[in-house]
């Protein structure tokens, strides 16, 4: 497992940016599937996006507005998030899992995003 801990949350507009930041602790980042997941209030945990090498998985819901990165020489991973929406508001999680495991089973605390209308 590896040590992740989430900046950059914060209040929006909609149509603002804002850029998630996740940073990973140990030597093996690089061999991690990096992933963001995000909570509303009331609702599941669903996945927003994740990376590993050149795959990179994007949910329907934020196609196009998000993008998602990673500097494996800083260990972290980053969320841009533009042309935000009132329903991008969660709490977004970063998770880790090696490439062949079925889970993430390394979760940072999240940090709050919220986006007014």
């Amino acid at each position: 497992q590896v040590q992740l801990v989430e900046s950059g949350g914060g209040l929006v507009q909609a149509g603002g940016s804002l850029r998630l930041s996740c940073a990973a602790s140990g030597r093996t980042f690089s061999s991690y599937r990096m992933a963001w997941f995000r909570q509303a209030p009331g609702k599941e945990r669903e996945f927003v996006a994740s990376i590993h090498s050149k795959n990179i998985y994007y949910a329907d819901s934020v196609k196009g507005r998000f993008t998602i990165s990673r500097d494996n020489a800083k260990n972290t991973v980053y969320l841009q998030m533009n042309s935000l929406k009132p329903d991008d508001t969660a709490v977004y999680y970063c998770a880790a899992r090696r490439e062949l495991s079925t889970s993430y089973d390394s979760w940072g605390q999240g940090t709050q995003v919220s986006v007014s209308s």
